[in-house]
């Protein structure tokens, strides 16, 4: 786990001191090491976090034995054990950054359709004078970019692109407002103008001569979502189990002390069942204790601590506490974002506690049906017929609800209504919303608002439009709220600490498999059936039926 960076430029005279600035602002995200390369137009920085051959071996950017490639990588690769037998290549270290130096040496760009992990990263070829931009399946690890008259400028974080001195911080208007639509600002787009985030799944090409960049996807959820002949029952059931044990066991590959987050919900409750199984140590977990019994979890945390006689540490936090370390919390935050500071404090006291590695549960709502929007979807869809009726009717209800019950709720019934047709994409955002247009036009005082970028992304998805509805609501949870506000605060306030969160229900061939399987199969009803049902020995009854409480923190309502 890293922080990369880098500058490719016939433009700028001093990049090796504008590729250092970077680094300094990204000392939070690798405290063991630090690295720098330079030769001719490109110049590639980087920060490490140790996880994987603690040696000095791992020092990077790293070159190629050949001295052609140079890479910078951020992330883990599981597999690269299996994969470093591949390959026939002198290797200097017990890395997995090397392996996938290597797996490019020999195969270029398509070795990524062979990583099954986390990760970012960029490979310099010298010969052909092209930077190439990586980033993981499912969006896990942040890869940001920008790119002007000077050339291309690239970095985890969004602060060591401004570091350059060659990126602006002026504000995209439209994203502010997507911001205040849905907490967030949708891929590829970032609150600034000049900045861009590489989507999930993409290999960017940058060729110096031209000042050009091309992208090209090498996985989608979208082509996962072909429907298979699952079997039966009990076949999808052990399947599921399989995969996650493996995705776990996969996850627990590290040279440093590892935890868990526990909530005591269903994810991070299995997670931490699955850890206790495969490994021959003790697991420490970690749970946030408030003071305030109607925002504790803590009871069930320990009951699943308990269960699987883990080393157990309740954060003990009143709401004076959570309010003290809120400025620190937000001054970490790199992009803005509706979330975030719960994860800031659990990161903080998890490597206070000597944990540089930690599971987390994150990603099981929108891979097994945990969100409510689940079965709203679903009735959506069994109730199309409504728009067929004439449309002026249609309004009249909306405003009537709207009027006789207001609030966001009933606005965004009336803006369901007066769609033209029914519209997947368009219900689902809707549903996604923080606030209305309507609101939105009288705050800003702008009738002009712009297209809903998470409307415009779905619909570019092509979705079929009848069957596995489920599996749409996975694939456009997976590309928005997940990937733009849970998967990049976590990677925010987890590295702020230099700690590494590993995701195993993100594993790629957990999540294509779950696509893979009809509606009737992985309905919820009752929460995450499918997931429960395939682990009865690690989701007691008094867990899965627990009430849903989430990330929240006491005394943010006032």
């Amino acid at each position: 786990m890293c922080g990369i960076n880098g500058i490719i430029s016939n433009a700028i005279e001093d990049k090796e001191i504008r590729v250092k600035s970077m680094n300094a602002r990204l000392a939070h995200r690798g405290p063991d090491d630090e690295g720098f390369w330079q030769e001719g137009d490109a110049a590639l920085g980087h920060k490490r976090l140790s996880i994987i051959d603690l040696s000095t071996a791992g020092h990077q950017p790293m070159v190629s034995a050949c001295g052609r490639f140079i890479l910078v990588f951020n992330g883990e690769v599981y597999n690269f054990r299996q994969l470093r037998s591949k390959f026939d290549y002198p290797y200097k270290s017990h890395t997995d950054s090397e392996v996938v130096l290597a797996a490019w040496t020999k195969t270029g760009p398509e070795c990524v359709e062979l990583l099954n992990g986390m990760f970012a990263f960029a490979v310099w070829d010298k010969k052909e004078q092209a930077l190439f931009l990586v980033r993981d399946r499912l969006g896990i690890k942040p890869l940001y970019w920008s790119l002007n008259d000077n050339g291309l400028f690239f970095s985890s974080e969004v602060r060591a692109l401004l570091a350059s001195g060659n990126v602006s911080k002026a504000l995209n208007d439209d994203s502010v407002v997507d911001f205040l639509r849905y907490q967030t600002v949708q891929t590829p787009d970032t609150i600034l103008k000049e900045v861009r985030m590489l989507l999930p799944g993409t290999i960017l090409t940058y060729k110096l001569n031209v000042n050009e960049v091309t992208t090209d996807f090498y996985w989608h959820p979208f082509q996962k979502m072909e429907q298979k002949r699952p079997g039966s029952y009990d076949e999808v059931k052990n399947n599921v189990r399989n995969l996650f044990f493996e995705s776990v066991e996969r996850r627990l590959v590290a040279d440093v002390p590892f935890g868990a987050f526990l909530s005591g919900g269903i994810d991070s409750s299995a997670v931490v069942g699955a850890m206790a199984k495969v490994s021959n140590s003790q697991i420490d977990t970690f749970n946030i204790a408030f003071s305030e019994d109607e925002f504790s979890e803590a009871p069930y945390a320990g009951f699943v601590a308990k269960m699987h006689r883990t080393n157990h540490h309740e954060i003990h936090l009143k709401p004076d506490d959570f309010l003290h370390l809120l400025p620190d919390a937000l001054s970490a935050m790199d992009h803005p974002s509706g979330d975030g500071p719960n994860t800031w404090v659990v990161s903080k006291m998890t490597r206070q506690a000597g944990i540089t590695m930690a599971l987390s549960g994150l990603g099981g709502d929108e891979v097994f049906g945990g969100y409510a929007i689940f079965n709203r979807m679903m009735a959506l869809e069994r109730r199309k017929w409504l728009w067929q009726l004439p449309l002026f009717l249609r309004q009249l209800a909306g405003r009537s609800l709207a009027s006789l019950k207001p609030g966001v709720a009933s606005l965004k019934v009336k803006r369901l209504l007066e769609m033209e047709d029914y519209s997947f994409e368009e219900a689902f955002s809707i549903s996604r919303q923080a606030l209305m247009d309507p609101q939105l036009a009288g705050m800003l005082n702008r009738n002009d608002l712009p297209v809903h970028n998470p409307v415009e992304w779905l619909k570019k998805q092509q979705f079929q439009k009848d069957g596995n509805v489920l599996s749409r609501v996975s694939v456009a949870e997976l590309t928005t709220y997940m990937q733009n506000v849970l998967l990049r605060d976590s990677d925010q306030m987890s590295m702020a600490h230099a700690l590494e969160v590993r995701v195993p229900f993100l594993d790629h061939e957990l999540v294509e498999y779950v696509l893979s399987l009809p509606d009737n199969i992985k309905r919820p009803v009752t929460p995450k059936k499918l997931l429960v049902d395939s682990m009865p020995d690690l989701l007691p009854d008094y867990i899965v039926n627990r009430p849903k409480m989430g990330l929240f923190s006491p005394g943010a309502t006032g």
